[in-house]
């Protein structure tokens, strides 16, 4: 690979599909997005190809940064330069800095630049499209855990009508179990309609690491998948006309997980998910490709202590959910699973935690890294979509309080402080619509039952740690 170019060799679509096609040198691989109830062919009468085009080179260029993980010298858009802009390099540049931040410490490469795009832009920005059809639900993306529940719920109380919104990849697994799993959760809801995406693709399950990784000097792979998947979700939007995507990200994927000290920058697995993230996909989308689209996170103002509290109210729904990455619906050795397992614990009835779990994963040798990162005992915390520190010394203390701990469980709670419940509850239960851009439709519906929960909470906490 002594040239490195990363090239966009074609992007082809039919009447459900659009396969994308990427080369880095003598290396080749490809995306196939599918969408079962979208007529693609259909979209391209009404908007035009030169519209379509625009969109497929947007979700191409956000998946294929994935490859820039392999460390390429040069982005080439090949045969689709003619849609580089001022405006689309900068989004992308941004996205790649701060996600990949992380990718750079785990690969020790803290002044790796970026590949340079060998086009130059035809324009500042493009001119958005309005669309001739409009629907009154929201397209709530639903990925079957927690935070999908308590945005479903939170939806529905508040009589905002929303359709579902899942994505299936290839690299999860089998994409017939993940959509089981999804529909095990909407079948809870009230969904109008319930639209499905399908990914396969060929690079991030690949032996390109084993094979390569020590040429190129990595040991690690990263994607872009929040902001990838926006863009990939603009022709269901397009097509069915809904108003809004929902997003379920909270409060907590705003802080990273370390300050990085040979760079002195923050290091946040979670930045795609976070607000600064939203605005500017939010804003992009809308100055640059479709003019009435817009993108906001419901659960954006509240942390997990609220989200937890607002689970209370589900315990029935909760055998339906799941969150693991690693081999569904939970493999219950990952820091995602024990993350969920601990506040489900200290938050939640005992029996119906008990029911989906089925052990006390803190008790589990294997968990013993994640619980003690969890906890700020480690160098970080860990690079998955969890809480903050406070939260998970909240949960464990709760767990100590309500005699939940094993021997094991009881020797972590011993070495940390005692914790400080006031200071902790007053960040974390506090509902901030100040640091979040819900739709004041949506605001008027969700936010007072944000903080009758957070109110809830409260009580709930100072009781069971004898403060009340």
């Amino acid at each position: 690979m002594s040239e490195r170019t990363l090239r966009l060799e074609s992007i082809a679509w039919s009447r459900h599909q659009v396969a994308l096609r990427y080369s880095l040198d003598g290396l080749h691989f490809s995306t196939a997005n599918w969408y079962p109830g979208v007529d693609l062919l259909g979209l391209e009468a009404r908007h035009g190809r030169d519209f379509m085009e625009r969109l497929y080179v947007h979700a191409a260029l956000f998946d294929m940064n994935k490859v820039v993980s392999l460390r390429p010298r040069r982005l080439d858009l090949g045969p689709y330069a003619r849609h580089h802009t001022r405006a689309l390099e900068r989004l992308w540049r941004r996205v790649l800095d701060k996600v990949w931040a992380q990718w750079r410490y785990e690969n020790e490469l803290p002044e790796e630049p970026g590949p340079e795009w060998t086009s130059q832009p035809v324009a500042e920005g493009s001119t958005p499209q309005a669309r001739r059809t409009r629907a009154e639900e929201v397209l709530l993306f639903c990925g079957g855990g927690k935070d999908s529940l308590v945005s479903m719920r939170l939806l529905e109380r508040a009589g905002i009508p929303h359709a579902a919104f899942a994505y299936a990849s290839s690299t999860y697994g089998g994409v017939h179990q993940q959509f089981e799993l999804v529909d095990r959760l909407l079948d809870k809801g009230t969904a109008r309609q319930r639209h499905r995406m399908v990914v396969l693709e060929d690079f991030m399950e690949s032996p390109v690491l084993e094979l390569h990784g020590a040429e190129v000097g990595v040991r690690t792979l990263t994607a872009a998948e929040t902001p990838s998947s926006i863009f990939s979700a603009l022709p269901l939007m397009l097509d069915k006309g809904y108003p809004w995507m929902v997003l379920g990200h909270e409060a907590s994927a705003n802080r990273g997980n370390l300050v990085w000290e040979r760079t002195g920058e923050e290091v946040n697995h979670q930045w795609g998910k976070s607000l600064e993230a939203e605005r500017l996909l939010d804003t992009y989308v809308r100055e640059e490709l479709v003019a009435d689209v817009g993108v906001f996170s419901v659960l954006m103002p509240i942390h997990d202590v609220v989200i937890f509290e607002l689970l209370r109210q589900e315990v029935d729904a909760l055998g339906a959910t799941h969150s693991c990455n690693v081999r569904k619906p939970w493999c219950r050795r990952c820091p995602k699973c024990a993350y969920v397992w601990l506040c489900s614990r200290a938050h939640l009835p005992r029996e119906p935690v008990e029911a989906l779990f089925g052990e006390d994963l803190l008790e589990v040798e294997a968990n013993a890294l994640h619980f003690e990162q969890m906890v700020g005992l480690g160098a970080h915390t860990p690079f998955e979509c969890i809480g903050q520190v406070e939260e998970s010394r909240l949960a464990l203390a709760l767990c100590e309080a309500r005699g939940l701990l094993g021997p094991r469980g009881k020797a972590l709670a011993r070495r940390l402080p005692p914790l400080e419940v006031a200071p902790v509850l007053e960040r974390f239960l506090t509902v901030d619509t100040a640091h979040a851009q819900l739709p004041g439709a949506v605001a008027e519906g969700v936010v007072p039952r944000m903080r009758a929960a957070a109110t809830s909470a409260r009580e709930r906490i100072m009781e069971t740690m004898g403060r009340g």
